[in-house]
């Protein structure tokens, strides 16, 4: 790996000495074909891509592995709080680098990396990403962005600060199927959108319920302090790793923020939302409290749905947007055959228009108009550009290419608003048990049940119910 790096950087050098004097005397030069000097297949070094991966476990595993599936990329280093997670990873790539500490990573190794994947748990995205950043890394970091509203905004200005190339792992956006729908929408086959419903099975891990009161022993092979990180310090429990973290608001976004950025994103693109106006919840519960039927204030709730609204867009009508989580579907649509699914049977988006309608399955796939017999006539032209190469090699030609040569479907300025009222959901879902006592302390009201929040998307606050903005910005009570 060392003489990898060092050969990087001499080449690195001997590259700025090289077109330096090209400057001085290009007419006295041929170039001369990069295969005829390095035989088929080679790759130069500036052609190459020199990766970390934060987060080897899991889909940091996966995405890791896709990465590499293009010859421009050596995966160079490869950090993770766990050894058992990152044991796959070290092995498909035996050159790379171990780290177990983010920040050390980074440090040590600022001068010899070019791009950062970020591909952990949702409270430390917001922070690796930044790190990297900072030092003029370009970032691929997975959905959702961040872990909170504040984060997500933070990241959106440090792309254009530091001029790098970013991209969420939000793989639909890189699909055909929302292109499709775009086209479709352009060309005004339903209308003036004016609702949306989309919905998921999620979750498909504990939410609603109490944290465990029993610790346990923390695993070999796991940095327990470094998992937490940003997080509250808490003693190690069982069945929280590698995958059930999702359900706890320390760690995790729950059913919204796992599964939002694939479902709600070709409503957001193809009708260019922006930012919300407001949002309302109601929430399923889980169990007989004092204060009646509620949820652990540690924990995401079991099922929701969430109404965001969006302000008009020039002469496009405003759109109220419906989240629906914990298998809550909205009603069928009358153009739809009985034994038809609905988006992919459990998760789903439906956009209705002024003319008519349009649904997809999870990630944009399968497309199609309503009633689903008339996509037998519907011959609209390809008018944006597809991505045949797919999410993650988009993101890796951008980076060599540098930054704004080249588009990527998910970018931060796009993946930033977008999360943004993703967790604008989640923001109303947190406040919507917060208890104020009445002036006699006797009794108690709940403000954040059944009334709107009304956001200030620019300045990042709600305007109603101050209470609620203690989840815009969270405090890295760890670090």
């Amino acid at each position: 790996m060392e003489n990898n790096t060092n050969k990087k950087l001499s080449t690195s050098a001997s590259r700025r000495k090289f077109i330096k004097s090209l400057g001085i005397a290009g007419a006295a030069f041929t170039i001369v074909p990069r295969s005829v000097l390095g035989g088929n297949g080679f790759v130069a070094p500036s052609d190459t891509l020199y990766i970390a991966g934060i987060g080897a476990g899991g889909k940091g595993k996966s995405d890791i592995a896709n990465f590499a599936k293009s010859p421009n990329v050596k995966i160079a280093f490869l950090c993770d709080v766990d050894d058992r997670e990152a044991k796959t990873s070290r092995e498909n790539f035996p050159d790379a680098k171990y780290y177990k500490d983010y920040r050390i990573m980074l440090e040590k190794e600022k001068n010899n990396i070019d791009a950062v994947s970020v591909s952990t748990p949702d409270h430390m995205h917001g922070a690796q990403a930044l790190a990297a950043m900072q030092l003029g890394k370009h970032v691929y970091v997975q959905k959702p962005l961040t872990h909170d509203i504040f984060e997500a905004r933070q990241l959106t200005e440090a792309a254009q600060k530091y001029k790098v190339v970013t991209q969420m792992g939000n793989q639909g956006a890189s699909g055909d199927g929302v292109r499709k729908m775009q086209e479709w929408y352009n060309a005004n086959l339903i209308g003036d959108v004016h609702t949306v419903y989309c919905w998921t099975n999620r979750p498909v891990w504990p939410q609603g319920v109490a944290w465990p009161s029993k610790k346990s022993k923390i695993p070999k092979g796991l940095d327990w302090e470094l998992w937490q990180g940003t997080a509250p310090r808490k003693d190690y429990v069982d069945g929280l790793l590698p995958f059930n973290w999702r359900g706890w608001w320390d760690y995790g976004t729950g059913a919204l923020g796992d599964m939002a950025c694939h479902i709600i994103e070709p409503a957001f693109k193809t009708l260019q939302l922006g930012y919300p106006t407001s949002v309302e919840c109601s929430v399923g519960t889980s169990y007989v409290g004092v204060w009646g039927r509620v949820y652990s204030p540690d924990s995401c709730p079991p099922s929701s749905h969430t109404t965001l609204e969006f302000p008009k867009r020039g002469n496009k009508s405003a759109v109220k947007l419906h989240w629906m989580d914990g298998g809550i579907q909205p009603a069928r649509p009358e153009e739809l055959g009985p034994n038809e699914l609905m988006g992919d049977g459990g998760n789903g988006v439906l956009m209705i228009g002024s003319k008519g309608k349009m649904m997809c399955d999870v990630y944009g796939k399968n497309p199609r108009l309503l009633p689903t017999d008339v996509n037998d006539y519907i011959n609209v032209p390809e008018t944006i550009e597809r991505v045949p190469e797919g999410h993650y090699l988009q993101w890796v030609n951008a980076c060599i290419a540098g930054y704004k040569s080249k588009e990527c479907s998910s970018d931060f300025d796009i993946a930033g608003p977008l999360t943004e009222s993703i967790l604008m959901g989640n923001l109303a879902l947190r406040s919507f048990d917060l208890r104020t006592p009445t002036a006699d302390g006797k009794d108690y009201n709940y403000p954040g049940r059944g009334i709107k929040l009304v956001w200030d998307g620019p300045s990042m606050k709600i305007k109603n119910f101050d209470d609620a903005n203690q989840f815009v910005k969270r405090e890295y009570t760890g670090w």
